[in-house]
């Protein structure tokens, strides 16, 4: 005999548990299953720990989806100022980093707690860790377990992405909306760092560690955040974030020296004897400036020399390589060191204002396993949130 239920939310994250909470708050009678028997890892490590669980400017331009308006009406009836109330409900402080970033004071664990004592005051039962083995529909969902049968009138699928499979993401949801005839927009990891063919590569990789300022485009997207060498590749923020938006094949556009104007600031030195990358070296880190330097002469054939000697056709070439490096990305890091993954349950399929399938009744798909992924900077714990509340609200 199957115990019955009015809801059960499968994925015990941020999203899972915010759905869980709300609903059970209007009275629903809800479980919570989650197949890990450690509460919300994703939140437990996001932020080194700190965990940056908003973004005060979170919008639907922050996000990256095949229907771009999709996200709108969850964020705007959850905002990051109704998760900041919650937070000083519980006495817990926070402090804002760059570019809106909400980050805990004291740490991770601090959110979690905070979710699962709300979870409790509204009485939602746990079942963790609880395998889930097969759902069917007939009347209502009907779930076999490891802890036994349960019945439900609505499923909410909170199951996450495949990012970062050493904290126990797995292909879960994609597999139940495959199940049920709901499509999926096409996978990739996101906010991942990009790597580049090792022969291409070579004279960079002796540079990992090395960090600086520079705007990164790709297609119509730009970020303008700090850029990180490492042996295989790039990463940093600016990368990151340009990772989601990037597509295999596709060139990075990056300006060096987005406050200067190069081609003047040569012309000002036809006179000087300084080597170029000595030069180079007064906004760039003076390692990057040799090695960049030298690949100009390889790639471009135009020796690392003194500044007198350029011809003005030089100066202009090097100015215009300096504010538009083009790079060529041989792939990503993937899914294990991914923050996100793109892509997911296609949102034409669900209502925006419930995250309801249009096709099956009852069930409902929020957070990350949804095609919607928002940018690096706490945006896609807003859209675990918005999107758990807004279920929450009608499941």
């Amino acid at each position: 005999m199957a115990e019955r239920l009015d809801v059960v939310v499968i994925g015990a994250g941020a999203a899972g548990m915010m759905c869980a909470l709300t609903a059970a708050r209007r009275g629903r009678s809800v479980m919570l299953l989650d197949h890990s028997g450690t509460l919300a890892e994703k939140i437990r490590i996001s932020g080194g720990g700190r965990c940056n669980f908003t973004n005060l400017n979170a919008k639907p331009e922050n996000y990256l989806s095949a229907n771009p308006h999709f996200c709108r009406s969850a964020l705007a009836r959850y905002t990051p100022r109704n998760f900041i109330a919650l937070l000083d409900k519980h006495g817990i402080g926070y402090h804002e980093k760059t570019l809106g970033q909400l980050f805990c004071d004291d740490g991770s664990e601090a959110i979690i707690a905070m979710l699962k004592d709300e979870c409790d005051a509204a009485g939602v039962r746990w079942c963790a860790p609880c395998k889930v083995e097969e759902v069917s529909r007939s009347d209502a969902f009907y779930l076999a377990t490891g802890r036994g049968k349960l019945r439900a009138e609505s499923l909410a699928i909170a199951t996450g992405g495949l990012s970062i499979p050493k904290i126990g993401a797995t292909p879960f949801g994609y597999q139940i909306a495959e199940k049920f005839g709901i499509p999926i927009v096409k996978l990739k990891p996101g906010l991942v760092p990009l790597t580049f063919a090792p022969e291409d590569w070579e004279p960079y990789s002796g540079l990992s560690g090395v960090s600086l300022d520079a705007v990164v485009s790709c297609g119509r997207q730009s970020f303008r955040e700090n850029l990180l060498v490492t042996h295989r590749g790039l990463s940093g923020p600016s990368i990151l974030q340009i990772s989601s938006y990037w597509q295999h094949g596709e060139a990075l556009h990056i300006n060096l020296l987005p406050d200067r104007d190069m081609q003047e600031l040569l012309a000002e030195q036809r006179p000087s004897n300084k080597l170029f990358s000595n030069f180079l070296a007064q906004w760039l880190p003076k390692s990057f400036s040799e090695v960049w330097s030298a690949q100009m002469g390889e790639q471009a054939h135009i020796a690392n020399k003194p500044l007198s000697q350029y011809s003005d056709k030089e100066r202009k070439q090097i100015a215009a390589r300096l504010h538009d490096w083009r790079v060529t990305p041989s792939g990503t890091l993937g899914y294990a060191k991914a923050e996100v993954t793109c892509g997911g349950v296609d949102t034409r399929a669900l209502s925006s204002k419930t995250m309801e399938c249009s096709t099956v009744p009852g069930l409902y798909f929020i957070g990350e396993v949804v095609d919607v992924t928002g940018q690096l900077g706490g945006y896609n714990f807003q859209w675990a949130w918005a999107s758990g509340h807004a279920a929450g609200e009608a499941v």
